[in-house]
């Protein structure tokens, strides 16, 4: 079996053992009202907009990826990312697992503002889609300024051959943890640089917070490589525009 099947294996098995798809932990660890990614329940995703009015906003996330109605673009430029090893917890919130960083892990540039490296956790399916397609699974890179902002950089899994770097040094962790909601594992030093990321060609949007508060404003990246779920349906364009930044003289890069 390879580790990107053990890696399905190992979310599917999470999410349908959770006893419940609850959290108060958000993107960015703050604190929210219960939620729930079951469309049925009283906290499901359709019933957001009465935990936070802000789930109701015309710039939510995630979306579609039309790529018909993409403005293709180079001057966003590479990516600039600085990222450095630090010390790091993988954490069990109970809709979703995550690594975060407790040490100064570096940061991401976006038009000379600086946002600092939190956290990453993992989606399945994936929240964004493109031309209608959802992927396996989506990590999101949560980094915040100093000034309270937010800038999180998606990343769409396929099952594949190849195993992902990160996945494959967390894998024991990541079963250990899988049942126990509330469960902090520390992994001592994790180097962020071994997360796969394409710095040429990427989407570019502004939206929200995929889970209550729903907070807008978000700037979101879109890496280009392209069960029960814990993953917010697709939100409405609502004509807010979307790029694609193809830097000059490099090309894509497929999985």
């Amino acid at each position: 079996m390879n580790m990107a099947t053990i890696i399905k294996i190992f979310f599917f098995s999470f999410l349908f053992h959770s006893s419940e798809f609850l959290a108060r932990s958000l993107e960015v660890d703050d604190t929210s009202d219960e939620f729930s990614y079951d469309q049925y329940a009283n906290n499901g995703p359709a019933k957001w907009g009465e935990i936070s009015s802000n789930c109701n906003g015309n710039l939510q996330s995630p979306i579609d990826l039309d790529n018909k109605v993409v403005e293709v673009v180079s001057n966003l430029g590479i990516l600039q990312k600085y990222y450095k090893p630090s010390n790091a917890t993988l954490v069990n919130r109970g809709h979703d697992i995550m690594l975060r960083w407790d040490g100064d892990a570096g940061y991401l540039k976006i038009n000379e503002t600086q946002y600092q490296l939190l956290q990453i956790h993992w989606h399945t399916p994936s929240e964004h889609s493109i031309d209608g397609k959802r992927y396996d699974m989506e990590a999101h890179l949560v980094h915040m300024s100093s000034d309270g902002k937010i800038a999180v950089i998606a990343i769409l899994y396929e099952i594949g051959l190849l195993p992902d770097d990160l996945l494959t040094i967390l894998e024991g962790d990541l079963i250990a943890v899988a049942d126990k909601k509330g469960a902090e594992k520390p992994m001592g030093i994790i180097d962020p640089n071994i997360i796969k990321l394409d710095v040429n060609i990427y989407y570019r949007y502004i939206g929200s917070l995929t889970t209550p508060p729903c907070t807008q404003g978000v700037v979101w990246t879109i890496d280009g490589k392209g069960f029960e779920s814990n993953a917010r349906p697709v939100q409405p364009l609502n004509e807010r525009s979307i790029k694609l930044n193809k830097s000059c003289y490099f090309h894509w890069l497929t999985t």
